[in-house]
């Protein structure tokens, strides 16, 4: 096949068939396509930055003792990783080098400050909640290390695609942590202060342990196990 990227360029023009044209359309098409579909779904588990690449404890041990701080953690690192994300990826080509990192952490303080004040405006009691690893969002390995490995290296689209993914991943890993912290650990479960069910027995004697940092790492302790049993981690 001739190569012929873009008809009106191509200097063997009239060789080309419109087919040969459409074709190659096609094939950019898809590899774009799948590359956007590849970056958006290895972060969920493939490269899960909580379970496989064990980034981002701090908060996961701190804010991971009930549902919905995990929802409102999980929502705020979304926000960020695509905000930052699309904004460093927009620049790269213009960012010197030497300066880079200064210019990743002020676009990312940008969208957490942002963050920060629709939370402590729209939901004071979850900010309250969240506290002080809301603003450490800053200095997340998680959003600090996708700007740096990934959005400065690649197009907006792509980058975009890793922050979903990446975010969804982490978010998955919060929810499940906290999941079976606030159960074991309190024997009931609520979110936004509407509870949802309660264990009889265990609701009067729950195993407080679970809600402790030391009870986070052995919830991560034994999922990493199961993921591994399961075939999903397969590098060390």
């Amino acid at each position: 096949m001739n190569d012929c990227k873009n008809i009106d360029n191509c200097p063997q023009a009239e060789a080309c068939s419109p087919e040969e044209h459409k074709q190659d359309k096609k094939t950019g098409d898809k590899k774009s396509g799948s590359g956007f579909i590849r970056e958006l779904t290895k972060g969920i588990i493939v490269v899960n930055p909580v379970f496989i690449l064990i980034l981002g404890l701090c908060p996961v041990l701190a804010i991971t003792t009930s549902i919905t701080n995990a929802l409102g953690m999980s929502a705020g690192v979304i926000f960020v990783l695509l905000g930052s994300n699309v904004i460093i990826s927009s620049i790269r080509k213009v960012t010197p080098s030497m300066v880079r990192i200064p210019v990743f952490i002020v676009v990312i303080a940008t969208f957490v400050t942002i963050l920060s004040l629709v939370i402590e405006a729209y939901v004071p009691a979850l900010h309250k909640s969240l506290g002080i690893y809301l603003p450490l969002i800053v200095v997340n390995c998680i959003v600090l290390g996708r700007a740096e490995a990934f959005a400065s290296k690649n197009p907006v689209l792509l980058s975009a695609a890793d922050a979903i993914g990446e975010g969804i991943g982490f978010s998955i890993a919060l929810l499940v942590i906290s999941l079976v912290r606030e159960i074991i650990g309190t024997g009931k479960l609520e979110i936004f202060g509407k509870q949802l069910f309660e264990i009889p027995g265990l609701s009067e004697h729950p195993l407080i342990f679970f809600i402790s940092p030391p009870g986070a790492f052995l919830v991560i302790g034994v999922t990493m196990a199961i993921l591994r049993l399961a075939g999903v981690m397969k590098y060390e």
